[in-house]
């Protein structure tokens, strides 16, 4: 069982249902998903989509796929079918495991780091935030990197607000801006 949900089950489950005054386990507000993504400039290289994937999936240790466009957007000179990003859910254990790694590993690697936004919450219980640059994560090596690449994390709960998601998030040590 990975530490991350040791540390649910042992500690924030409790705290969490103490905190709130819930009655039945059902209620107290938990992870369900962590869905990685990246968005590819339609004109970058074929390459690049297949870097991409190779990368996103040392990180997550498990396989991406390539999104594609459902609609033309001729703005973006972007027409239905062409490849777009790449994205990756994570459930169950490599959600815990992949959560632990960004928190006590990534994160702290971050150039001048002081906490991410309390503001990304979407009002629903779920929390976005975005990594600029994925060499902080320790699976990437800087020489093979050919694209820069950034990553979008959404962390998705069964919360049914945002104070009762940022009290399970700041339980589980992710790091807020104060």
């Amino acid at each position: 069982m990975p530490d991350m949900k040791k540390k649910y089950n042992e500690e924030v489950k409790p705290a969490l249902r103490e905190k709130f005054g819930f009655t039945n386990d059902m209620q107290v507000p938990k992870l369900t998903k962590i869905v990685l993504s990246s968005g590819i400039s339609s004109t970058a290289d074929r390459d690049a989509f297949s870097e991409a994937r190779k990368q996103i999936g040392a990180i997550c240790g498990q396989q991406p796929v390539i999104t594609k466009a459902r609609k033309n957007v001729s703005n973006f000179k972007l027409r239905i079918g062409m490849q777009t990003g790449v994205m990756v859910t994570l459930r169950g254990s490599r959600m815990y495991e992949f959560l632990d790694r960004f928190v006590h590993v990534t994160l702290p690697r971050v150039r001048d780091f002081r906490g991410i936004s309390k503001k990304s919450f979407d009002h629903s219980g779920n929390y976005n935030t975005g990594i600029s640059d994925i060499s902080v994560f320790t699976e990437i090596d800087q020489d093979k990197l050919k694209y820069p690449l950034g990553l979008n994390v959404t962390i998705v709960t069964t919360a049914k607000n945002d104070k009762e998601a940022k009290e399970l998030l700041t339980l589980m040590e992710i790091p807020f801006a104060e």
